[in-house]
């Protein structure tokens, strides 16, 4: 093929002009980031090999670093997977990444408030960063496995780029960065002194499996700048928090320290080492389907596979880390592992380990807790559903929101601090605090004392039925069923004298409610609908109906306060003349008016509206 010359595409050319332009400080991390896509691309090359068979020498992988004072030129070059024309086109032309539009946003936020963030790796854009030091970036790659020419990448980064064939290119890739004149007040530093490339590779790639050598323009030999060790199989006494923590960057692509260290080892029958890291921020993905998740799995010490899924399940999926298996073989496939007894019995191991460390971290270190919660409080939830095994250590490490206070709490506390005679955990669902707190439903609890428990999450509408009890007390909707929290007899109402009400409202209503009853759970409120102890609540209606699945439509209970003003009224009115031609307009009313209360949405709107203009205009 001839050359060509052809445009970044738009997000890209946006992402090209913040780097030009760059907000990063330290730009040393271009060289962290240029070293990390050359170590992923030796592990490529050599899974290729394990599992697919193909014919390419890994005997000598590795990652090698020139510079060119005189041309003032930096190079980094690997002997590993390479890429093809196609390849070279849709990783480096455009950004395919989830994430590219928040990324953007962020950069652009940052640059305007003057802060550094550390966004480049987290959203795995890290070859742009090379034109925060250079003025014209090179890159020549071969695919391993191909016969014939490679591919010549060229581009200045002013929204265009270059690319043409290059007859004899090795295998692998080879990056040469055109530098910029050096500018120390811009943080620029001389990249081609050795002293500078010694630092930034000790500092962000000691950890790198394959040797970085540094190569002199003389006769020199080429000097390994890295220790390649494996910081899981040294005892954590060896390794300074630092190390950890630079490992983490590097397999995470999160440049803030982690939360919490989690070194594991076992020895017998079968045998593992790992290294888990619980991050201390969400990524940006969490909740996306298409987000990568799982632990890194090495067999002897060999980098076998990336994003293990089998390795940890999915509401635990901000675990980062590695696991070092003994006894497995070295073209173990994804299929496999998910019927190896020994990966099931790792990852058991895996979710004991780190749920209790969790449970620690709360009496421990109540701060990195809250921060952990706070940030993969909503994902740990799911496990709810996903392992019915798992709920009683789930349920020890959750926290709530409650009536009792603005801070979370846990079951445990909640259960201490239960009334006397109180034998079930309440809970009312919804979409916000305020929405919840200011609920219908609440009016008797707040009233006689009793604390709620205040569900907001999305998940929270459906592992509570999959959940029946904590420490033998049942959890409880006060949205469903009936309520009765009265224990003096005399102060109820006689429903009997509702009756006539009751049957008229229910037949007004037929197409809409299920039943009319007295309420003993409003104090306030006039009504509120209530769902029956066997259904679903309208939230949960609702997304599955946001999720394609329609389904027959619930009736819920009517419940009326009998001591408020309106019902009083409207069971005198009744009285009077049950044909009040105004009577079903005013239970259409009474009915929205309970609807509206709790968030819920009118069947139609303008019809409401006009019952109620046509109302208050009667009262003035």
């Amino acid at each position: 093929m001839t050359m060509e010359t052809l445009e970044f595409q738009a997000e890209a050319r946006q992402l090209l002009q913040l780097m030009v332009h760059s907000i990063y400080s330290n730009k040393d991390i271009f060289l962290r980031e240029l070293i990390s896509n050359a170590s992923d691309a030796l592990d490529k090359l050599r899974l290729a090999k394990l599992q697919d068979g193909l014919e390419a020498d890994t005997s000598d992988l590795h990652i090698e670093i020139e510079t060119d004072a005189e041309a003032r030129t930096l190079t980094v070059r690997d002997n590993g997977i390479g890429m093809t024309r196609d390849e070279v086109v849709a990783l480096i032309g455009t950004i395919a990444k989830s994430g590219t539009a928040e990324l953007l946003g962020k950069l652009k936020e940052a640059k305007e408030a003057k802060e550094n963030p550390e966004l480049i790796g987290q959203f795995g854009v890290g070859f742009y960063s090379t034109f925060m030091v250079a003025d014209k970036v090179i890159l020549v790659t071969r695919k391993a496995g191909t016969e014939g020419h490679g591919t010549r990448w060229e581009s200045a980064g002013e929204g265009t780029y270059t690319i043409d064939d290059e007859p004899d290119a090795p295998v692998g890739t080879t990056i040469t960065l055109h530098l910029r004149p050096k500018d120390e007040d811009d943080a620029l530093y001389d990249y081609v002194d050795e002293w500078k490339i010694k630092e930034i590779v000790k500092r962000y790639s000691d950890f790198i499996a394959f040797p970085i050598r540094r190569v002199s323009s003389g006769d020199g030999e080429p000097e390994v700048l890295n220790s390649q060790k494996a910081l899981w199989a040294r005892p954590r006494s060896e390794v300074t928090d630092e190390e950890y923590h630079q490992f983490y960057r590097h397999i995470s692509h999160d440049w803030t320290d982690p939360l919490e260290i989690i070194n594991m080892k076992a020895e017998g029958t079968f045998e593992y080492e790992a290294l888990l890291f619980i991050p201390s921020r969400a990524p940006h993905d969490l909740f996306q389907r298409d987000a990568r998740r799982g632990l890194q799995l090495y067999v002897k010490r060999v980098f076998i596979m990336d994003d293990s899924k089998e390795l940890i399940p999915d509401y635990l999926r901000f675990v980062k880390g590695v696991v070092d298996a003994a006894d497995l073989s070295l073209n173990i496939s994804r299929e496999i592992l998910q019927q190896d007894r020994h990966i099931q019995m790792i990852r058991r191991r895996l979710v004991k380990k780190v749920l209790s460390t969790i449970k620690d971290l709360m009496s421990s270190s109540p701060e990195k807790y809250a921060t952990f919660w706070r940030e993969f409080g909503r994902a740990v939830k799911e496990g709810l559903l996903a392992e019915p095994d798992n709920h009683k250590p789930i349920l020890e490490i959750a926290s709530f929101a409650t009536t009792h206070g603005s801070e979370p709490t846990t079951l445990a506390a909640y259960v201490e601090r239960m009334k006397e005679g109180q034998e079930e955990i309440y809970f009312l669902t919804g979409e916000s605090r305020s929405q919840v707190e200011n609920s219908p439903h609440m009016e008797a609890f707040q009233a006689e004392g009793y604390e709620v428990l205040i569900l907001t999450d999305p998940v929270d509408e459906i592992w509570v039925d999959a959940v029946p009890e904590f420490e033998g007390k049942k959890l409880r909707s006060i949205a469903r069923g009936t309520v009765d929290l009265k224990k003096d007899e005399e102060e109820k109402e006689p429903e009997g004298d509702f009756a006539p009400l009751l049957g008229f409202l229910k037949e007004k209503l037929d197409e809409r409610v299920k039943e009319v009853r007295l309420s003993h759970r409003l104090t306030t409120s006039a009504a509120c609908l209530v769902s029956d102890a066997d259904d679903i609540t309208p939230a949960l209606e609702k997304m599955y109906r946001a999720m394609g699945q329609e389904g027959p439509r619930v009736k819920r209970i009517l419940e009326l306060n009998p001591n408020h003003p309106l019902v009083a009224g409207l069971r005198a009115a009744h009285e009077r003349g049950a044909e009040d031609p105004a009577l079903p307009d005013t239970a259409e009313l009474l009915y929205g008016t309970a609807l509206l209360a709790e968030g819920g949405d009118l069947d139609d709107p303008a019809r409401f509206a006009k019952l109620l203009a046509d109302r208050l205009a009667r009262t003035v």
